[in-house]
C-alpha cells in the first residue's frame, strides 16, 4: 500500500480518459471515472477521495456495505458491479447509489421492496452478456427489453442503462467491436426509454476503445489501486 500514489494514479487514468474523450470527439468530462476499490483497504479509499475522487464500486455484497458505513462520513458515491446473491439484497439496497449487474427480475423487486423510503430511487444498470460466454453473468440482447419494461414498473428503482464485461481481446478494434454491440442495444432500448443515459463499459486496459463507442463510466481498478 506505501508504494501505491493514488492521487497520481488517478491522474493519469483521468488524462487517459480526456484524450480518449477528444479522440472521439465527446464532450469533455462527459465519462465519469468509477474507481474499482474492491478488496482495498479503507486508507487507500480515503486517500482517493482526498484527491478528489468521489465514485466508488465494489465487487463483494459485504465488504461494499461494510465500507460504505465506515466511510459514510465522505460523502462517497456506492455503486455495485459484482454478483447479486438473493440474501445480500438488502444490505445493497440501503448502501449503495448504484446497482451495475441486475440480470434477473427477482433481484429487482427484492432491491426495490428493501430500498427505504427516505432514500432516492436506486440507480440500475442491466447487465448484457455481450460476448455469449457461458461462465459470464449477463442477460442477452434479446432480453434486454423485457427486463427493462420489468424494472421500470418498480418505483424505487430508476433504470440508467446498460452495464458489460467482454471478453478480453487484443488491439483496440477487437476491443471496440463488442462496446459498439452494447451500444447498439443500449440505442434500441432508448426508443422506448429515452432517458436512459447510462452506458457502463470498460476497464483499465480497453477504457480508451469504450470511451469511443460511448461509455458514460469506465470502471478501473488495477490502473488506480494497484493489483489485488
Amino acid at each position: 500500500m506505501d508504494n501505491i500514489n493514488v492521487a497520481s494514479n488517478l491522474t493519469a487514468v483521468t488524462d487517459r480518459i480526456r484524450v480518449a474523450e477528444h479522440q472521439a470527439h465527446r464532450t469533455p468530462q462527459s465519462v465519469t471515472l468509477l474507481a474499482v476499490s474492491k478488496t482495498k483497504p479503507a486508507a487507500l479509499i480515503e486517500a482517493a477521495s482526498a484527491a478528489g475522487q468521489r465514485c466508488f464500486g465494489e465487487n463483494y455484497a459485504q465488504e461494499a456495505v461494510e465500507k460504505a458505513e465506515a466511510l459514510k462520513h465522505l460523502n462517497l458515491e456506492w455503486h455495485f458491479i459484482g454478483p447479486i446473491q438473493s440474501n445480500k439484497t438488502r444490505g445493497l439496497a440501503t448502501h449503495m447509489d448504484w446497482i451495475h449487474t441486475v440480470e434477473r427480475e427477482k433481484i429487482a423487486r427484492r432491491l426495490n421492496d428493501q430500498r427505504p423510503d427516505d432514500m432516492a430511487p436506486l440507480n440500475i444498470c442491466l447487465q448484457v452478456n455481450i460476448s455469449g460466454e457461458a461462465s459470464k453473468a449477463g442477460i442477452l440482447s434479446t432480453e434486454v427489453l423485457t427486463l427493462a419494461d420489468a424494472i421500470s414498473a418498480l418505483p424505487k428503482l430508476r433504470l440508467r442503462g446498460l452495464m458489460a464485461i467482454p471478453a478480453p481481446s487484443e488491439g483496440i478494434d477487437a476491443q471496440r467491436r463488442p462496446f459498439k454491440a452494447l451500444k447498439d442495444i443500449w440505442d434500441e432500448l432508448k426508443g422506448t426509454y429515452p432517458e436512459l443515459d447510462t452506458l457502463s463499459m470498460g476497464m483499465s486496459g480497453d477504457l480508451e476503445a469504450a470511451v469511443l463507442e460511448g461509455a458514460t463510466i469506465v470502471r478501473i481498478g488495477t490502473d488506480v489501486f494497484g493489483a489485488r
